[in-house]
């Protein structure tokens, strides 16, 4: 098993694109094929030719592309019913694509020939004889996906079994077996893929949906049943609940059951290859994903952080950098003094003694009494940690604010308007910006206060906004949580502000995350020094 290479078929930019939410427009389709074939994944299938406009200028643009690794394909389908292979219009698209590999599916469950095609069976494996051997007569790579084939397998073996034998006797080079709907036990997966393996010798490919939560695993089990290719999406987009999540699947069979599919270097570009197709698709990453999510190897408990800090095999079943993370300590009330000093390092506060580590956590306690939670706002925690230890100088003191809120009519917008006063050294600056909230205005007030002392903040967006109501039964007089996520493009961090007025923490979570941003730009100044 350890000597076996797996190909890696990636299915993001057409079955991807299928998923609730995601978009790519058609130099995002390029550019997502320029990451995946530098990653080093084998296949890159470009989309649909002929279903429309995108997916026919992502190919004219390949062909003007010079790919490393990855052979790129055009998927279709097998010819109609009653229509003669060269003159498909699909078929013909597919030629048009000019694409070294082709994917075509077909149908391999009686339902659908029935129900879908309305053909007969007959016809159903004359579409795929036909077509495969058009394709192979003009020179293409052809791997054929068995549509709904366990499904089909289960209801009839025999012709699900006979439809990939027609496939393969018309040439095709792999053969996929596709659980379409998602619905698929791992148990049964193995046992199929076993069957078909012993009853042929073609190469097979796994092509898996997450339906029942299942579509990873369902992919391991048929490459140890003998599949070699497994098709998958990043991030795991796709229809319903989504395809086989290619960041799990491919650390998965590399890291854990030492078959090949990825150079191991390339491994450790996961998290970013990741981060960098949900920023594509404007999609907020899933935290919690698996290898590359940003609480994939974060410690929270006391126990278990010190655990951690003696040796990380107690809490981490692999290494975080093997596959580009990296490890997180998390911060709350039951946090003990390794979390602190670990969190402490983590975000660049040092080292600190045990009486001073005892100062931090007996401050950080009585801030979560309040309502402050630190676990996504490292930069609020590493002020805290300045404060605690005397070292913070704050670069701008407030002088003062005002939020005013203001609507003309029932039909009008409402008008947000903030007025900042903040002293800059000896210097006094007192401005007013508008903004579509309160909370925009008050961050536009803030910047063009401060922004001719400090231009380095003029490239600081706030990334996203959260709200919480910590006392629901206080109802309009209840303490609010405001959590900041702030960006200059090249680093985001967290900063959190708790008051009774959602405004003032508000303006408590923007002060930090100021001041943080100027912080680090002082701080790699003083490095270059």
């Amino acid at each position: 098993m350890k000597n076996k290479k797996v190909a890696i078929y990636d299915t993001t930019l057409r079955d991807g694109a299928q998923a609730e939410g995601v978009s790519f427009s058609s130099l995002g389709k390029i550019q997502l094929a320029r990451q995946l074939d530098a990653f080093g994944v084998d296949y890159i299938e470009g989309g649909f030719p002929g279903s429309n406009p995108k997916d026919m200028a992502f190919f004219e643009a390949a062909q003007k592309e010079t790919f490393q690794h990855a052979k790129i394909a055009a998927f279709g389908s097998t010819r109609r019913v009653k229509t003669k292979v060269q003159n498909d219009p699909i078929v013909q698209g597919l030629l048009q694509a000019k694409t070294p590999v082709v994917t075509i599916y077909g149908k391999s469950w009686k339902l659908h020939v029935k129900d879908v095609l309305r053909t007969t069976a007959e016809e159903n494996l004359a579409m795929v004889s036909d077509t495969v051997a058009f394709l192979k007569d003009n020179g293409k790579e052809v791997i054929f996906d068995a549509e709904h084939f366990f499904d089909g397998y289960k209801h009839d073996p025999d012709y699900a079994m006979q439809v990939l034998l027609t496939a393969q006797k018309a040439g095709a080079d792999t053969l996929v077996l596709c659980d379409t709907n998602g619905g698929c036990m791992p148990n049964e997966v193995f046992a199929i893929t076993q069957n078909i393996q012993e009853a042929t010798a073609a190469n097979l490919g796994i092509h898996t949906h997450n339906d029942a939560g299942c579509g990873v695993a369902n992919a391991i089990e048929a490459v140890r049943a003998g599949a070699v290719q497994v098709q998958g999406t990043m991030n795991g987009y796709g229809e319903r609940c989504g395809n086989c999540n290619l960041t799990t699947i491919m650390p998965a069979l590399q890291l854990k059951m030492g078959i090949a599919c990825i150079a191991r270097n390339q491994l450790q570009h996961l998290r970013d290859l990741s981060l960098f197709v949900d920023d594509l698709v404007n999609l907020r990453s899933d935290v919690r994903a698996p290898f590359v999510g940003h609480a994939a190897f974060s410690h929270k408990g006391g126990a278990h952080v010190n655990a951690v800090q003696k040796n990380p095999e107690t809490f981490e079943h692999i290494h975080p950098e093997d596959v580009g993370n990296e490890r997180h300590v998390l911060l709350s009330e039951v946090s003990g003094g390794s979390s602190i000093l670990l969190k402490a390092q983590e975000v660049g506060g040092g080292t600190a003694t045990k009486e001073e580590t005892a100062a931090i956590l007996k401050e950080l306690k009585a801030l979560e009494h309040k309502g402050y939670a630190f676990e996504a706002a490292d930069a609020s925690f590493r002020i805290l940690v300045q404060k605690v230890l005397n070292k913070h100088k704050p670069f701008f003191a407030l002088e003062g604010f005002r939020v005013v809120v203001e609507k003309r009519g029932a039909d009008e917008p409402c008008i947000s308007e903030a007025t900042v006063k903040v002293r800059v050294q000896d210097t006094v600056a007192h401005t007013v910006a508008e903004g579509d909230g309160p909370v925009n205005a008050l961050d536009g007030a803030l910047r063009k206060a401060i922004s001719p002392f400090f231009p380095e903040i003029e490239n600081v967006q706030l990334a996203d906004f959260r709200v919480r109501i910590l006392d629901p039964q206080e109802a309009t007089a209840a303490t609010t949580q405001v959590q900041i996520e702030s960006s200059d493009g090249k680093k985001t961090w967290g900063t959190v502000g708790v008051s009774e007025n959602i405004i003032e923490a508000s303006w408590l979570a923007l002060l930090d995350s100021v001041e943080y941003k100027l912080f680090m730009q002082e701080e790699e100044a003083r490095k270059k020094k």
